[in-house]
């Protein structure tokens, strides 16, 4: 996909998500602004309805479905490592639609919890998010039911770009854009629906050193399958699917990849509390990370930092604090 079929695609999911989903803040951030030189904004997809930017894409494609004339009565299967299981979980709840998710072994309690009120099968698989892409798809075809990527899809994709349309209403001017990446679909949406409109928005894609796969696959030529460490960032963890259509893009609208430390999350886990008494999961902090860790080149410029979710539970927030 074209930025401007990206875009135009976003559009129409902006329409199709009104009644759904929450449009987030944009707030402005004295401290990081002050101590970069830039002027710093978050915007806080942590408080959307399911915590987390996830719901955009999620219930863009289900109703998409639901516009398609499909078996209403048809199930949906997916994978993830929480914050789109959630966000498929709350909208086929909300629909009235059945639905299996498959999540990695190593999912976080919060996020597991989060999803006991909904009443959607979790199927729990492997230690890698991927692991559970590949069953999700084989569940598909074997149990007739609808695959929900939680971001190689093109009505995924354009649902988070969907957050770009919102910024580009709240924001004056957007010199660069700071955006957590996994698998992609957050990056793609938002890079290409911004670029087909002012190509020269520089985006940033922010990685966990300890799991690093769109990176490094970009800078290879290739998507690449790699072994991930854990990371707070368990919201971006793990690999990419053969074949996903994230990566072209990437490759297309990040301008550059910064690669962060657990130490350098957890302390943008800490600043966030500290100076915004905002409670954000390490995926949401990358983004903060990254700026922190070379800010000289966007001193003067109006810079946007996404901040992607909040769900974190109380042992690795323990963990973060110190206490």
């Amino acid at each position: 996909m074209e930025n401007a079929e990206i875009r135009a695609e976003a559009l129409i999911a902006a329409s199709r998500l009104r009644e759904h989903i929450r449009e987030t803040p944009l707030e402005y951030s004295p401290h990081l602004s002050d101590r970069t030189g830039a002027s710093v904004f978050l915007k806080l997809e942590c408080q959307q309805i399911t915590g987390s930017f996830k719901l955009r894409g999620a219930t863009n494609k289900i109703l998409a479905l639901e516009e398609e004339a499909g078996d209403p009565s048809k199930g949906v299967v997916t994978a993830s490592s929480g914050n789109h299981a959630a966000a498929v979980a709350y909208s086929l709840h909300r629909l009235g639609r059945k639905g299996v998710i498959y999540l990695p072994e190593t999912v976080a309690t919060a996020k597991l919890e989060a999803l006991e009120p909904y009443g959607a099968e979790l199927r729990l698989v492997g230690r890698d998010s991927v692991v559970g892409e590949i069953e999700a798809q084989k569940a598909a075809r074997a149990e007739n039911l609808e695959y929900v990527s939680p971001y190689d899809d093109p009505k995924v994709i354009a649902g988070q770009g969907t957050i770009a349309l919102e910024l580009e209403r709240q924001a004056e001017t957007i010199d660069a854009v700071f955006v957590p990446v996994g698998g992609g679909g957050l990056v793609a949406g938002i890079g290409a629906t911004l670029k087909a409109r002012e190509p020269a928005v520089r985006v940033v894609g922010c990685q966990p050193e300890n799991s690093r796969v769109m990176a490094e696959s970009v800078r290879a030529g290739k998507l690449l399958e790699l072994d991930s460490e854990p990371t707070l960032a368990d919201g971006t963890a793990g690999g990419i699917v053969p074949g996903s259509m994230t990566f072209p893009i990437c490759r297309r609208v990040v301008d550059e990849f910064v690669l962060v430390s657990e130490e350098e999350i957890a302390a943008a886990m800490r600043l966030s509390i500290e100076t915004h008494c905002l409670l954000i999961e390490g995926a949401a902090a990358l983004s903060i990370a990254a700026l922190l860790k070379d800010p000289a080149p966007y001193r003067s410029q109006s810079v946007i930092l996404v901040v992607s979710g909040k769900k974190v539970g109380v042992d690795t927030l323990r963990t973060v604090l110190g206490a």
